[in-house]
């Protein structure tokens, strides 16, 4: 980063940005008081093994990641960002009550899939909203606040969850069925009202650099974006489903309650690190912070690996916050750096789509190395955190090692 960047306040950000912000907030409300608890519906309730839960959240982001590809490339070519994420919203917030009537893990998988859906068609136009409506000078500032507001919304569902959950059956260690029906059925209210919200606030921005529009792949993104992603890949492949997090966590000996008061912790030291770390990273760079966040991801899911209590991992995911604050709103920010705006959308659909795809069979080899397949057995609990440790340590030394060319940031 070449200028040092002015400090921006908060009632500074484009209004593009607090409307995407609350969209995800109410978004998060509804769909994380769910989500969360869901591998605990699959494995208490279904009696399905992890190796299965692998399948289903593997399915669901490799199929949905081909949408967001399609979905960032069309918002570039109409040069309309807006209606198609409310599109995206509308069909996971449509989606969401069908899981009140799931009884065998097929149907799960059809409405994690819709859901899914839903976020590849809304991910790529929301992200190159908030890009389009920020200078390069304040990118992280502006993700690190959206993801805040994200994460709020994930921390407040969590609570009604443990909420709920408390009220219905105190300290059991296992999930009941009306309990999760329950929580489903208002989690329903915070996601109509995010459609809602952004149909009512958000505009776009006419983007005013016109240039043909690209096949799908990766030539007209430039070279500094492929080798990001190629590095990013590496990470991915580790980074199995959090759902083998709370997994991992019963496992250990957390009840329903404890889980969510993890999340809870968890979320919370996401929001409060995810705006001040991104503004750090307009100063110090994007690439310098993606590097170190992945050490410390390292360290942590080596962490979940070898830790033999509940409060060890309690203490652990904690820490797995941060991680999140580091990255997660940095690498939007860095992708906004290095492509030309008018291709911004179908850059974010990229990034996300091979994450997704990846997704995929990262959780697949972490539900086999955990259980195994047929007659063999697994490695254990601990196989699937020391395989995603090793891979994000590979992932942080070649985002170190890599010298891109100086580019000059696309505003």
């Amino acid at each position: 980063m070449t200028n040092q960047p002015s400090k921006m306040r908060l009632r500074d950000l484009p209004l593009n940005v607090w409307a995407v912000s609350i969209t995800s907030f109410l978004t998060d409300i509804s769909s994380e008081m769910v989500i969360n608890i869901l591998p605990l519906f699959l494995s208490n309730v279904l009696g399905i093994k992890t190796n299965v839960i692998g399948i289903i959240e593997g399915t669901a982001e490799a199929t949905a990641s081909l949408l967001k590809l399609f979905s960032g490339w069309l918002s570039d070519k109409l040069r309309q960002r807006k209606w198609l994420a409310v599109l995206g919203y509308g069909i996971s917030a449509l989606s969401k009550p069908f899981f009140f009537f799931a009884d065998n893990w097929v149907l799960v998988g059809l409405v994690r899939w819709s859901d899914r859906v839903g976020k590849g068609i809304r991910t790529a136009p929301r992200d190159a909203l908030v890009a389009d409506a920020i200078d390069e000078h304040h990118r992280g500032f502006a993700f690190g606040f959206h993801r805040a507001a994200d994460t709020a919304g994930a921390m407040i569902g969590l609570i009604v969850a443990l909420v709920v959950i408390w009220i219905a059956q105190s300290g059991n260690l296992k999930l009941s069925r009306p309990t999760f029906q329950t929580v489903v059925l208002i989690s329903l209210v915070p996601a109509f009202l995010a459609v809602i919200s952004l149909i009512m606030i958000a505009k776009d921005v006419p983007v005013l650099k016109q240039r043909p529009m690209p096949k799908f792949g990766f030539k007209g993104l430039g070279k500094p974006f492929i080798v990001f992603l190629s590095i990013v890949s590496i990470f991915v492949m580790g980074n199995s489903s959090d759902a083998f997090l709370v997994l991992r966590a019963q496992e250990r000996g957390l009840n329903v309650i404890g889980i969510l008061g993890m999340l809870i912790t968890f979320n919370l030291i996401y929001t409060l690190t995810s705006t001040p770390l991104g503004a750090l990273s307009d100063r110090i760079g994007r690439r310098k912070i993606i590097a170190w966040g992945w050490v410390f991801y390292a360290i942590v899911y080596l962490g979940f690996g070898l830790a033999q209590t509940a409060w060890q991992i309690w203490g652990l995911y904690s820490l797995y916050g941060l991680y999140y604050g580091l990255t997660y709103g940095t690498m939007n920010a860095m992708i906004a750096d290095i492509v030309p705006a008018e291709l911004r959308g179908t850059a974010y659909g990229t990034y996300n789509a091979v994450i997704g795809i990846l997704t995929f069979p990262a959780s697949i080899i972490a539900g086999i190395l955990w259980e195994g397949v047929g007659s063999w057995h697994g490695l254990g609990a601990p196989a699937p955190f020391i395989f995603g440790g090793t891979l994000a340590f590979a992932a942080a030394m070649a985002m170190m090692i890599w010298k891109p060319e100086e580019f000059r940031e696309k505003g």
